[in-house]
């Protein structure tokens, strides 16, 4: 005579294709005492940067060379978000090697902060970024998101004495490559220095008209353009550094044309409408002109045949 057992339910099994439990553990990805120490290191960078960093905004919408700063970041969120998969896959190696990184951002931060430069407070910021993450996961985490921390410079201006020493040259440059193309137009010039002599009246190519706006620009677009578009380092370092002529080719041929409609058409007309208009177009131009090299790169350079080269 047998006696039936009462056995209390037991929780469900869930089986596999393969007709084998699977045991499902209901547990956090990330932990919060594992997300602290991240947390509290989030929470001094705000404390130490939340000064710098309102004050750089505040210059990017003051500073129309610098108005593509608002992109940036967003740009770099992106990429890592793009890369996801790969930093997943990579293993975590946290190394004291990067401390020294880290004590060097710091003292960029103090030599900034005491020194009252900008340009050095920010750029601790990324230095700081870098050994940070060199320390607490390892360099082959940082080989993986070391382009996203190094495009957040394209958002910081800079400095003064950098700045002029930039734009100077591009003024005497599209002054001078002006002046070679207006006389071939029938204008007769003479050219002293960033001023352009015109029979009508004098041209002269202002900082603001050396071109630094549209090539900070441009050159910002085209390392975007490039991501999105190739695979390769090389073809998109090509990309980037053929905004530089573009650019450059681009502001020449608005001052030709504002020296044109000086000359045929209406002064006060010419340096007001025409300027101010012209630049929108000819930086629609340089859009142009970079989406033709592309496809000219295309058409001798297979991207078949670049495709052993490294990604970044």
């Amino acid at each position: 005579m047998t006696r039936s057992m009462q056995t209390e339910p037991s929780a469900p099994e869930v089986f596999s294709g393969r007709n084998e439990p699977i045991q499902s553990v209901d547990r956090p990805f990330i932990t919060f005492s594992a997300a602290l120490p991240f947390l509290v290191i989030a929470a001094l960078l705000i404390a130490l940067y939340y000064r710098i960093g309102i004050k750089l905004v505040v210059d990017w919408y003051n500073i129309a060379d610098y108005s593509h700063g608002f992109l940036v970041p967003f740009f770099s969120l992106f990429l890592l978000w793009d890369k996801r998969k790969q930093i997943a896959a990579t293993p975590v190696q946290p190394a004291w090697s990067g401390l020294p990184l880290v004590l060097f951002g710091l003292l960029f931060l103090i030599l900034g902060v005491y020194g009252a430069d900008l340009f050095t407070s920010r750029l601790s910021f990324v230095i700081l970024l870098t050994g940070l993450v060199w320390t607490f996961f390892g360099k082959l985490i940082l080989r993986e998101v070391i382009f996203p921390i190094l495009v957040l410079l394209l958002a910081i201006p800079f400095p003064a004495i950098v700045f002029n020493q930039i734009t100077f040259p591009l003024q005497l440059l599209a002054s001078r490559m002006a002046s070679m193309i207006l006389p071939l137009l029938g204008v007769p010039v003479l050219q002293e220095g960033n001023v352009i002599q015109l029979p009508v009246m004098k041209l002269e190519v202002a900082e603001a008209c050396s071109g630094i706006r549209s090539l900070m620009s441009l050159f910002t677009l085209a390392i975007f353009y490039g991501y999105f578009l190739e695979r390769t380092t090389r073809r998109r370092i090509i990309l980037a550094l053929a905004s530089i002529p573009i650019a450059v080719a681009a502001n020449v041929a608005r001052i030709v044309g504002t020296g044109l409609c000086v000359q045929y058409w209406d002064p006060v007309k010419a340096l007001g409408f025409f300027h101010e208009f012209s630049g929108w177009v000819m930086f629609v131009i340089s859009l142009a002109c970079l989406y033709l090299i592309h496809r000219l790169m295309n058409l001798f350079s297979p991207k078949s045949d670049a495709g052993k080269e490294r990604a970044i």
